[in-house]
């Protein structure tokens, strides 16, 4: 494995679309990227097509094998941008089994199977980094795990979509509906071809869980977490937020209290006097609540090749300076962790368990006494009303939607 203390440091990188391509030049030119003189060498990439030129990367460095990256001994360190479940999953199974370090930035694959690939990188002494799986460029998993160690965290509160938020921003501002601001987000290349993960909230789900295991050591499936998407807002539901004094904003948010860990991603009602209200586009937001620090903001660009490559080629370096110092114990930070804890925390997954407010839009016929009725309805479920308005009235078939 090239890791000598004086020679250089074997990178294999697994993917070269948007964000290894971005990681693949740093690496190679460094003298033009913020890499500087760190004496990484990029041994492989491996592509889906071998035939497909790549612009910047020696076509001697490409391969579609995977095993030529996983097996080669001069590969210290393999990076994993190649996205989704399968195959990534089982490449860095291999990578970590190998004695290789591994750097990813797949939410997915830490999100499910984060358990075993930590402990298969504590078993093998190696370490396994994942900061650009959270956020983008925002350093967020480094400060919950250095910075805040000394606290404990009560809540997580995050804008850690920058698709959804971006969409929900222009059906803000433009009145646009949600699949022609789908199809602007697409064409500014900030939404994927298939949404599904982003605009149903798999993606933030994933996010949520990695910070929950960071901040709790609780061990979340996915599928546990209460998740709640976009498409059924429409324009006019951003409008009548503002008029009560809200914004929408797809918000994920994890509490750890006496009675377990709560964690939901759904869209949300904030009021407009928040900082949270003001995060647009295609920003990310985190605020952590610590017992000591309290409230602490992280905002910045969530996405995009050099956000995403500056979290990757951060985690890289750090592990190549141990290397060269000899010091294995980043693995040791890594897979175990800094907020070990006794026995895990309940965890609370349905929204049955939990009094909360709620925004409500129905179509009532505009005549005497419905109103009223709906009243009695909540009334009678125990269901207090705040406030009301009644909005756009058609007038042809005497229905207003009442919110």
């Amino acid at each position: 494995m090239s890791s000598d203390v004086n020679g250089s440091i074997g990178i294999g990188l697994l993917g070269a679309g948007v964000v290894g391509s971005e990681v693949a030049r740093a690496i190679l030119y460094p003298k033009v990227s913020s890499v500087g003189d760190s004496g990484l060498e990029l041994r492989r990439v491996l592509v889906r097509d071998a035939s497909k030129e790549r612009p910047g990367i020696p076509t001697e460095r490409i391969t579609d094998d995977a095993e030529s990256v996983l097996s080669d001994p001069d590969v210290a360190v393999v990076v994993e941008v190649i996205g989704g479940e399968e195959p990534a999953r089982s490449h860095i199974t291999s990578a970590l089994s190998a004695g290789k370090h591994v750097v990813t930035a797949n939410k997915e694959v830490i999100a499910k199977h984060g358990d075993e690939l930590l402990r298969c990188a504590s078993d093998n002494g190696v370490a396994l980094s994942f900061e650009a799986s959270v956020g983008g460029g925002i350093p967020v998993l480094a400060v919950l795990q250095d910075s805040l160690v000394a606290n404990r965290i009560d809540t997580i509160r995050a804008i850690i979509n920058g698709t959804t938020n971006y969409i929900l921003t222009a059906m803000g501002e433009t009145g646009a509906s949600f699949t022609d601001s789908l199809a602007e987000a697409q064409r500014l290349g900030y939404a994927e071809a298939d949404p599904t993960a982003d605009v149903r909230a798999y993606d933030p789900v994933y996010k949520l869980c990695i910070l929950a295991r960071l901040a709790w050591g609780a061990s979340i499936n996915p599928d546990d977490v209460y998740r709640e998407g976009i498409e059924e807002i429409e324009s006019k539901d951003l409008r009548y937020a503002r008029e009560l004094g809200f914004k929408i904003k797809l918000l994920a948010i994890g509490t750890s209290g006496d009675d377990g860990i709560r964690c939901r991603a759904h869209p949300a009602l904030v009021p407009m006097d928040v900082p949270m209200a003001d995060v647009n586009g295609v920003l990310n937001a985190v605020e952590f609540n610590g017992d000591r620090v309290g409230p602490l903001w992280l905002q910045g660009r969530g996405a995009g090749a050099g956000p995403t490559a500056s979290a990757v080629l951060g985690d890289v370096l750090r592990i190549a300076r141990r290397i060269r110092a000899g010091d294995r114990s980043q693995a040791k930070l890594v897979a175990v962790g800094e907020r070990e804890v006794a026995t895990s925390p309940k965890v609370i997954s349905t929204m049955d368990e939990m009094r909360i407010r709620y925004y409500v839009r129905l179509s009532a016929l505009d005549r005497s006494g419905v109103l009223a009725k709906i009243a009695t309805v909540f009334g009678d479920t125990q269901i207090s009303i705040a406030s009301v308005i009644q909005k756009d009235l058609d007038d042809a078939r005497g229905i207003a939607d009442v919110v």
